[in-house]
């Protein structure tokens, strides 16, 4: 990223020239080399060799490089130069994957990526930039928060800082991906969770607060890195994908911004008869779902979400003949699949997100329905399973509705976006059963009063079979579809060929001109 001079010598250059090129110099890395060793040293990357893995090849376009802290009044001229470049922040456009893109990244090096005056004003420039060029965004958001050291301009409270409004009112306008390595707190934690997509390393620790906060409100001494482990962050959900380290993160956040950036070359496809025995034929055996996901997808696309968070639902990108799509499906291992408050504000905050930005949706149906009983209405269930219910009634994307096997009740609806007869196509695998609830459950309801009246368990436990195998029958996906409830039962390895038809033949998703922000969690 240092600028060339186009093979002139230094002999022929204007004063001025020369010290242009002296000062560019003086911003990048090989001017501080005690720091980039430091940085090193700690396992890390410098902020412009992470910006130079991520982009296309010279297609850096800075903005703000020679920003300096805004601490004139108590360091030297010289030293703040030397010190701190680009106050911090490297800001600029570029291409990711031959896109046009933004890129932000706080440089650790740079009084621990803190967020100092002037690189509050650039990022407002950049967010505006953003706006009007509508560019998908990248944001490395390691750091310690704001910046008390800044002498150069009065401040109170220094709360009119538009960079957070401004950040957050891209939401649903453009794509924004955080990469957060490190220690990420206060401010900088900010950045990240008010982006639509986080990717952190395992040594990530990311909090609304860092140590000196933590002891300041009274909370005790905080190591930084117990402040928010990944430990804690991916199994609660704040962490979208969990990677080793800065070049892990910089692949997989180069993908995360393809799926957003249409079709491309369609990919190998697997074999699809293995379709049909991934799913065992007992409607009890738990099975492993991403198989099937992968087996769907062109090989090597499909990117899980939030894998340690409400592990019963799954949310993953992918692609099929090369367009980008979203996927949900149930999880049979996790609470036999059924729908809990996590799961619903995972599937229904993925559907946002897929809607947003045009990523028309399959849904996996493996479901026994919503999770009952006190322990989920001690979660809130009636309103946050709902979620899923309003997500999918406001998509205008095309959704895609496959039942694997069980689909049940209002959860199985939630998952076909409220009702059989919303997604463009709704289609079932060859073992499949539908009903309103979960068939034992229902014939135990159904016939309470005369199994009250059998008197020998044994007895009552036969009746209670015999009706649950009659209701099993009549359950069966060739029912439902002579019912027309659903569109067709198909052989499994048909799945992604009717899949891309219809995504062929579909419409984009319906835009009215208003925006719509895609909610954080």
């Amino acid at each position: 990223m240092t600028e060339q001079n186009a093979g002139e010598p230094d002999d022929t250059l204007r004063d001025d020239h020369r010290y242009l090129l002296h000062r560019r110099a003086l911003t990048e890395d090989d001017a501080r080399p005690d720091a980039v060793e430091r940085r090193h040293s700690a396992g890390g990357r410098t902020a412009r060799e992470n910006v130079a893995d991520l982009v296309d090849l010279e297609s850096f376009v800075e903005y703000g490089r020679f920003a300096i802290a805004a601490q004139r009044q108590r360091r030297d001229l010289d030293d703040l130069i030397a010190r701190t470049p680009a106050d911090g922040l490297i800001a600029g456009t570029a291409r990711i994957n031959g896109g046009a893109c933004a890129v932000l990244s706080y440089d650790y090096t740079v009084l621990a990526g803190t967020q100092g005056v002037l690189g509050h004003r650039k990022k407002d420039r950049l967010f505006e930039v953003i706006e009007r060029m509508q560019l998908p965004t990248v944001f490395f958001a390691e750091g310690g928060g704001g910046r008390p050291g800044d002498t150069d301009y009065p401040v109170v409270s220094s709360l009119d800082v538009r960079a957070f409004a401004l950040w957050a009112g891209l939401s649903g306008l453009v794509p924004r991906i955080a990469i957060v390595k490190g220690r990420c707190f206060a401010g900088n934690a900010v950045i990240a969770g008010c982006s639509d997509l986080i990717v952190a390393t395992e040594d990530a620790s990311i909090g609304m607060g860092g140590p000196a906060m933590i002891a300041g409100g009274g909370l005790g001494d905080v190591r930084p890195d117990d402040v928010g482990p990944i430990s804690t962050q991916a199994p609660n959900g704040v962490v979208d994908v969990v990677v080793a380290d800065e070049a892990a993160a910089v692949a997989v956040t180069k993908t995360l911004i393809g799926y957003f950036q249409g079709t491309t070359s369609p990919g190998a496809v697997a074999d699809q008869t293995s379709l049909r025995t991934l799913v065992p034929e007992r409607a009890r055996r738990a099975y492993d779902v991403r198989p099937i996901v992968e087996t769907l997808a062109d090989t090597g696309t499909v990117t899980f979400l939030r894998e340690r968070f409400a592990r019963e639902m799954v949310t993953a990108f992918a692609r099929i003949e090369g367009r980008p799509v979203g996927v949900i499906a149930n999880d049979t291992r996790v609470m036999a699949g059924a729908i809990t408050a996590d799961a619903a504000d995972k599937a229904a905050r993925f559907l946002q997100l897929c809607e947003a930005f045009g990523l028309p949706v399959i849904s996996l149906i493996d479901c026994p329905g919503y999770m009952v009983g006190p322990a989920a209405e001690a979660d809130a269930l009636v309103r946050r399973g709902s979620r899923l219910l309003v997500a999918g009634a406001a998509l205008t994307v095309p959704l895609i509705a496959v039942v694997l096997r069980r689909g049940y009740g209002l959860g199985a609806q939630a998952m076909a976006g409220g009702s059989l007869h919303e997604p463009l196509l709704t289609v079932a695998w060859p073992g499949a059963h539908l009903g309103p609830m979960g068939l034992e459950g229902a014939v135990r309801l159904g016939m309470r009063k005369e199994l009250e009246a059998i008197a020998d368990d044994a007895e009552r436990e036969e009746v209670v079979r015999q009706a649950t195998a009659a209701a099993q029958e009549n359950a069966k996906a060739i029912n439902a579809a002579a019912m027309f409830e659903i569109d067709d039962v198909i052989d499994p390895a048909d799945t992604r060929n009717l899949i891309a038809n219809t995504l062929a033949a579909a419409p984009p998703g319906r835009r009215d001109g208003r925006r719509r922000y895609v909610d954080t969690w």
